[in-house]
């Protein structure tokens, strides 16, 4: 979700190289070619495939939506080419691709270019399979398709009924149906395990055509809206989303702009505002990281620009910036983190723990807090790992090859003042207990103190998340607009503001610190430049 330093990128594509990656599917949130070139290269170096995306979005079959029209696509196309593309890939993932308008684009690409094209989509609307087969009869190259079990809706169309639909036709794969059902049938039965995790789509939905929300977006901002309280409002999230997309100058919706668009519209609806409104009030308000990113110019330049008035009421008097913007990072001290982490792990890291820690320094601390905490989780099998075990039941796990533990529940204590249950369980037939932290004790824990809106010296939080950072200490004077804290829920990192100059009386929060919405989290002295 953010712009890496040049040797950054260039590692990474050795390391996946090396690991053995040969097909490297390339794109950009903004279809920005220079965003693009430098990994293209360095795949290229790499002496692997470079197959580069052009990320759809609009309608070719709608004449009012001139923005992303054939010419706009076939001309990206040949950029990819001289930029040294090997496969040309048509990226549809929000499923918009209607098999009219594929026919279109695959024919014109196929006419502009000698490339193979590979076409990649999402079945939300339940046109998918069509859409596909009409892109064979126009001569795509490859599609990506899913097992039956495990298509459809926001997932890929199903990959059974593309080849039966395909019997008889001069293009037919050679695939067994018998063998694609026999692995239908066993990914039916690990599906099921996962059912808490599902998007919630239980059908197909042409309403894709109006929100443009992707795919792989739809199936965790659902859980997003839930976990800040707003999954009863999740209509409104989608008009909002749609809302968000226009104002912003009609986006190619992939990661990252999607989560822009995402994070703008649950901003909007939290705050009960329309874009219109958001831009009155836009000098108090707080906004999503990601949107000050985008507008600042760090995830690229969009095709026809920025929306100038939205901009401007975003940054606040900060100047974006206009050139690709990892040409303006300096290059990640790989040594210095390998002295850091062998300080923290315990041993020197090795190139996946080093470019872990580069791509995602907070993820990765927490995932060796974790491991540091619980040891690795990966052996144990998928139901007592997702729903835990039952008072008598036991479980085998095996931690490495010929070594097995058996482990068996015996019972569970009482909530003792700390909000902890004593657990009691064997191990290999020995009797243990650990300490575990009932997190459904919430009447334990203490509430915070709600920060008074008609008070210019409180800090509030302005949605409910995890304190991220604290950039501020007692005593400090800071500036209005100066960033103070930072908040993250379910990877939506918001900036808490000064409301005005003046100095830091209290700090009420620290890093990691469980907040909900409008808790008091820094107050400012009276007086000190307050008005």
């Amino acid at each position: 979700y953010t712009n890496y330093p040049d040797n950054v990128i260039r590692r990474f594509v050795r390391e996946a190289a090396d690991a053995g990656v040969d097909v490297f599917r390339i794109f950009d949130a903004l279809n920005w070619v220079p965003n693009m070139a430098l990994a293209m290269e360095e795949v290229a170096k790499a002496g692997k495939i470079v197959e580069a995306s052009l990320c759809y979005t609009g309608d070719l079959t709608d004449p009012t939506r001139t923005k992303y029209d054939l010419n706009y696509y076939v001309d990206l196309a040949k950029r990819l080419e001289d930029h040294g593309a090997h496969i040309l890939a048509i990226k549809d993932m929000a499923g918009l691709l209607k098999p009219q308008a594929a026919r279109l684009l695959v024919q014109a690409l196929r006419d502009a270019t000698d490339l193979p094209i590979h076409l990649h989509t999402h079945d939300t609307s339940g046109n998918g399979g069509a859409m596909l087969l009409a892109a064979v009869d126009a001569g795509v190259d490859a599609v990506d398709a899913a097992l039956s079990s495990m298509s459809g809706l926001t997932s890929q169309p199903s990959l059974n009924a593309l080849c039966a639909a395909l019997e008889g036709h001069p293009r037919a794969p050679t695939l067994d149906a018998g063998h694609l059902q026999a692995l239908a049938d066993y990914w039916d039965g690990v599906r099921a395990l996962y059912y808490p995790f599902e998007s919630g789509l239980k059908a197909s939905t042409a309403e894709v055509y109006q929100h443009e929300i992707p795919g792989g977006q739809y199936s965790n901002l659902r859980p997003r809206a839930i976990q800040l309280g707003l999954g009863h409002r999740w209509g409104e999230i989608k008009r909002r989303y749609r809302e968000v997309n226009l104002a912003l100058g009609d986006l190619v919706k992939v990661t990252p702009t999607s989560k822009v668009v995402a994070d703008f519209a649950m901003f909007l609806v939290q705050n009960d505002l329309t874009v219109e409104q958001a831009i009155e009030k836009a000098p108090s308000l707080d906004f999503p990281q990601s949107v000050v990113d985008f507008f600042m110019g760090r995830l690229g330049q969009p095709y026809g620009g920025f929306p100038e008035r939205l901009q401007r009421a975003v940054l606040k008097g900060r100047t974006p910036i206009t050139v690709r913007a990892g040409e303006l990072l300096a290059d990640h001290d790989f040594d210095a983190a390998a002295a850091r982490l062998t300080e923290r792990l315990g041993h020197p890291p090795s190139q996946r723990e080093l470019l872990a820690d580069a791509l995602y320094p907070a993820v990765y601390a927490e995932y060796v807090d974790f491991t540091d905490t619980y040891g690795q989780v990966g052996p144990l099998p998928t139901v007592p790992f997702l729903y835990g075990l039952d008072v008598g039941e036991q479980v085998l796990i095996e931690i490495e090859p010929g070594k097995t533990l058996v482990v068996k529940l015996m019972a569970v204590g009482g909530l003792d003042a700390a909000g902890q249950r004593m657990v009691y369980f064997e191990l290999n037939g020995h009797p243990r207990e650990v300490a575990v932290a009932d997190r459904s004790a919430a009447h334990l824990i203490s509430a915070r103190p709600k920060a008074d809106p008609n008070d210019p010296t409180h800090v509030g939080a302005s949605m409910p998340g995890k304190v991220l950072a604290v950039h501020c200490a007692p005593g400090d004077r800071v500036e209005a607009g100066q960033t103070l804290l930072v908040v993250e829920a379910m990877k939506m990192e918001t900036a808490i503001t000064a409301p005005a100059a003046g100095v830091v009386e209290a700090v009420l929060a620290s890093p990691g610190d469980a907040v909900q919405a409008r808790d008091l989290l820094l107050r400012l002295a009276a007086g000190e430049g307050a008005p």
